[in-house]
């Protein structure tokens, strides 16, 4: 190239750098709700030094970028009407953004119940269909990681409406309709959430370094990570080698249809049993083996394949490959995918019969499949049939264990101490945000105990970062799940719910209790609409000036008499109730499935209490109310020290207030935990 082309290039880029557009987050777009509140930032970039103003509701607010590009401005929206309006920046390119309303603005954040789509809920046909609202609007983050600080998100405003409100946060959804029915505003959602992550993830580094365990942690993962490619690319060099030197490449796919079409003649399969080890007699160990299990599907719509596959697999959906992990872009044998990006496009399902197919390359053994298979929502666990494509000669011992061993796996991104903060909470901040709404805390369950720092860390964290003091921040204690146990044992979901309720020391706080609403098999419970209506009812009660109900019963005290524990309780809101219990109980909603409920305490008034005495060994206690307290004792504990309520995984459990609310699950005693010293 010419000096002089080589310059006129150099001036020509020069010149569009100098010259770049003004640019917002993409959370400042059209249809957006913003907070009625006195301190309102808008924000973006620029070129360094530029000035930028902000036009809205007729008021005119100026910046000049920094030294980095960006600016900021302040709008003061506390006497605003609810608009909808129209906002125009402008720097040397001009932005408009229409259709703006003014109203409450709610941050709702944590894992799958959160992230769960109101399509997928009780009721979904009906609560969709009667959805149209242009005053409720949610804007939902792109899920994402990242080591570093992110200036934005990928998401956009969407306005209530049947046509989209399926793939709305359910409980987002029904919190945000209570609200705006009860104010009469707009009401706006931010829906933040991943699922099955940890709360430390969504902390920021900083505050997870203030506590020297969750720094020690932050500080391995982040190593691990770093470290992480050029120990990758060193394994698969050494693993194709030993492939390669071996003869066992993988062979071409010719005839696909044959495995994986809708109609195969599957007499000479096998079966296996999923999740497990891909073993059967008669089954190839190593070669290439493919698997594949009928689904029935009831509608037309895009649907999550969960494939936790150890081992490198090509996925196929009624004969068509959908994805595909080879040695070259595997992450290390060893290493579990969770799900990958295995979606099958709506315009791929059957109503009906649909054939999922997946073929397994095996160089060095028989394939593990640890976790749960599913298809959306339906479970894919049980038998498959299996066959093999073809096989490749044993090995002998020392030829098989000089393969490349499995190099350390390192956490999931999503699970990667602030990774989630950095991508998905950062840059949103400072959006002006009312308060936020928190359903998590199943990914920490089994460190329940440490998760009493880690909550309120977080919570403190995020009022640090947004700089608006206390905001009010509500969440949900985990609701009911797993199987129904006889014997009274120790529970780490118990454990994690009395976490989250010691957090409502901190100011602002509020927990919803959903006990009530669980499912045995499902982690997901379909009732999501009283999950978000209860939140709501803490907001409109501590933030809007409602006088309503918004706990159930939360324990106050015990008081020991003769063979009686006599315990008060706070929140009583017009008496005590044992709430009657049905002769079934939820297993799995979507599946119409229940199952018989025996009584623990069938001569008791209420269900769930449970008693000891000095030797510390529990037993279930006849319990019965007595005005605004409850009275429990067995005749097996003639002196009684402590009770519990609901101390269990899914307890069967039946006090409730007079407004409906379930009592919080509590224990007076203060034993060691199950998870004490359990760590991250």
């Amino acid at each position: 190239m010419k000096i002089s082309s080589l310059l006129a290039s150099v001036l020509v880029l020069s010149s569009g750098f100098l010259q770049a557009d003004v640019t917002l987050p993409s959370v400042f777009s059209n249809h957006m709700v913003l907070a009625k509140v006195e301190k309102v930032p808008v924000w973006g970039k620029a070129d360094p030094g530029e000035e930028v103003t902000v036009t809205f509701q007729g008021k005119t607010s100026s910046a000049k970028a920094n030294d980095a590009g960006r600016w900021e401005v302040i709008l003061n929206l506390k006497d605003s009407g609810s608009g909808p309006f129209e906002m125009t920046v402008e720097g040397k390119n001009q932005l408009t953004i229409s259709d703006v309303l003014v109203g409450e603005v709610w941050l709702a954040s944590g894992q799958s119940n959160m992230q769960w789509v109101l399509s997928n809920t009780t009721n979904a046909a009906a609560e969709i269909a009667s959805s149209e609202n242009s005053q409720i609007r949610m804007f939902t983050v792109k899920s994402t990681s990242s080591s570093t600080p992110q200036d934005d998100v990928e998401g956009k405003w969407v306005v209530a409406s049947p046509q989209t409100s399926g793939a709305f946060s359910a409980v987002g959804y029904f919190f945000a309709r209570k609200l705006q029915k009860e104010l009469q505003v707009p009401v706006g959602v931010i829906n933040s959430s991943w699922g099955g992550t940890p709360s430390e993830a969504w902390t920021s580094p900083q505050a997870l370094d203030t506590v020297p365990d969750l720094k020690a942690t932050r500080e391995r993962q982040w190593a691990a990570v770093k470290a992480y490619p050029e120990k990758h690319k060193a394994h698969i060099e050494a693993l194709e080698a030993w492939i390669k030197t071996h003869g066992r490449e993988d062979k071409s796919v010719t005839d696909a249809e044959t495995f994986a079409g809708i109609d195969v003649n599957t007499e000479d399969w096998v079966t296996v049993a999923i999740p497990g080890e891909v073993k059967a007699p008669g089954l190839a160990e190593s070669g290439a083996i493919w698997l594949r299990k009928e689904v029935d599907v009831d509608a037309k719509k895009p649907t999550g394949l969960t494939l936790p596959i150890d081992g490198y697999d090509s996925v196929y959906w009624n004969g068509q490959l959908l994805a595909q992990t080879a040695p070259s872009k595997f992450p290390g044998t060893g290493f579990v995918r969770r799900g990958g990006p295995y979606t099958v496009p709506a315009e791929s399902i059957q109503i009906g019969k649909n054939a999922l197919a997946i073929r397994l390359y095996q160089p060095m053994g028989p394939t593990r499949i640890p976790g749960e298979p599913r298809a959306g929502s339906l479970s894919l666990k049980g038998d498959w049939l299996a066959k093999t494509e073809y096989q490749f000669s044993p090995l002998d011992a020392d030829t098989m264990s000089a393969a490349p061993k499995p190099i350390a796996n390192i956490p999931a991104p999503s699970h990667t101490a602030g990774f989630l903060f950095y991508g998905m909470i950062n840059p949103l901040i400072p959006f002006a945000i009312n308060g936020a709404i928190w359903y998590q805390g199943e990914s920490n369950a089994g460190r329940a105990h440490q998760y009493q720092t880690a909550f309120p860390l977080m919570i403190n964290d995020w009022r640090k970062q947004w700089d608006r003091g206390d905001f009010p921040f509500y969440f949900c204690q985990l609701a009911n799940f797993l199987p129904k146990k006889s014997t009274l044992a120790d529970s780490p979901w118990a454990e994690l719910r009395e976490a989250q309720s010691k957090t409502l020391a901190l100011p602002n706080t509020g927990q919803a209790v959903i006990i009530d609403v669980g499912e045995s098999e499902d982690i997901h419970p379909r009732n999501k609409k009283d999950v978000g209506e209860r939140l709501a009812r803490i907001a409109l009660a501590k933030d809007y000036g409602k006088e309503m109900p918004y706990s159930g019963p939360v324990f106050e005290a015990l008081t020991i008499h003769g063979n009686q524990a006599i315990l008060s309780f706070q929140h009583v809101e017009g008496g005590l109730v044992a709430k009657p219990l049905g002769e079934t109980y939820d297993v799995n909603t979507l599946a119409g499935k229940t199952s018989p409920l025996v009584r623990n305490s069938p001569n008791s008034e209420l269900e769930g209490f449970a008693i000891c005495g000095e030797d510390k060994v529990w037993v279930w206690a006849d319990a019965k109310i007595d005005g605004d307290k409850v009275i429990a004792t067995s005749d097996k504990v003639p002196n009684p020290v402590a009770v519990r309520y609901a101390w269990s995984d899914n307890p069967t459990c039946n006090l409730f207030n007079a407004a409906g609310l379930p009592a919080s699950p509590f224990r007076t005693d203060d034993f060691p935990l199950t998870t004490f010293g359990k760590k991250y």
